[in-house]
C-alpha cells in the first residue's frame, strides 16, 4: 500500500522503525561491542542483553569469534540445560535461509536459548514466518530481529534463473521463487545479477519487516531494531546491510 493511503500517524511509525533499524545495522560494520554486563548467563533474564544494541554486540562478539576460530560454543552445559527447562530468555530473533551452511547458533557462536531461529528458503516472508518472529517479539520481548542472507543463496540463484526463462519449479518452491522475484536487478547479468538479489531480497524483507504495525510500534520506542545482514562463506563474516 502506498503512503497516500496510510494515516500520517502509521507513516511516522514506519519512518522511525526503518532508520533505527539503520543505526543499528551500522554497528555490524563497525565491530560493536556489547558491554561486558549486559551479557548474560544462559537462563537469568535479568543479566540478557535487554536492548537492540547490546543484543547487535553480543553477536558481533560471536561472529568474530566464529570466523577467526576462537568459538566458545557457549550454553551448552548441563546446568543451562537443567535452566532452561523452567523457561527460556533468547536476545534475538534470526531470521535465515534453510541453507545447512549458515546455522545461526554456530556463525554467531550462541548456544542453547540465546536465539530464537526461524528458518525459510530465501529468508520469505508467510503468515507461519510473521508468526513465528511475533511470538519472540510480543511474547518473549526480544529486542533485535537480525534477517540473515548469505553468499551464494540457492533459492535467490533459483529465482533469477525462473526469471530468466526457466521452467516453473515443482511443488511449492515456485512459491519461493515468486516472493524473491521482486528483488532482482534487472540491469545486471549473471553472478552479479544473483549476489545483488541476495542483497536486496534481504533489504526488502528487513522493511516489510519493519513496516509490521506491531513490530514498528516497538521500534519508534527504542525497544526494538530490525537489522539486515548477510553471511560470506568465503570470509566468515557477517555484514550489516543498509
Amino acid at each position: 500500500m502506498s503512503d497516500r493511503h496510510e494515516a500520517p500517524g502509521r507513516r511516522r511509525v514506519v519512518r522511525a522503525a526503518l532508520t533505527g533499524a539503520v543505526a543499528v545495522a551500522a554497528g555490524l560494520g563497525s565491530g560493536a561491542r556489547g558491554t561486558p554486563g549486559a551479557i548474560r548467563a544462559a537462563g537469568a533474564a535479568a543479566l540478557r542483553p535487554t536492548s537492540p544494541e547490546t543484543a547487535l554486540g553480543a553477536l558481533v562478539a560471536g561472529n568474530a569469534r566464529w570466523r577467526t576460530y576462537h568459538e566458545r560454543h557457549p550454553d551448552q552445559t548441563r546446568t543451562v540445560r537443567r535452566t532452561l527447562v523452567g523457561g527460556q530468555h533468547p536476545f534475538a530473533v534470526v531470521l535465515g535461509c534453510v541453507d545447512s551452511r549458515v546455522p545461526p547458533e554456530l556463525v554467531f557462536d550462541q548456544g542453547l536459548g540465546d536465539l530464537l531461529t526461524v528458518r525459510s528458503a530465501g529468508e520469505v516472508l508467510d503468515e507461519a514466518v510473521l508468526g513465528s518472529i511475533a511470538y519472540g517479539v510480543l511474547e518473549l520481548g526480544i529486542p533485535l530481529i537480525v534477517v540473515l542472507g548469505h553468499q551464494s543463496c540457492g533459492a535467490v540463484a533459483a529465482a533469477v534463473q525462473a526469471h530468466e526463462g526457466g521452467p516453473p519449479l515443482p511443488g511449492h518452491m515456485q512459491y519461493l521463487v515468486d516472493q524473491i522475484h521482486p528483488a532482482i536487478d534487472r540491469r545486471l547479468r549473471g553472478a552479479a545479477r544473483i549476489d545483488a538479489a541476495i542483497t536486496e531480497n534481504v533489504r526488502r524483507v528487513s522493511a516489510a519487516l519493519g513496516a509490521e504495525p506491531e513490530l514498528a510500534a516497538r521500534i519508534a520506542v527504542g525497544k526494538l531494531a530490525v537489522v539486515g545482514a548477510r553471511y560470506e562463506l568465503t570470509s566468515l563474516r557477517v555484514r550489516g546491510i543498509r
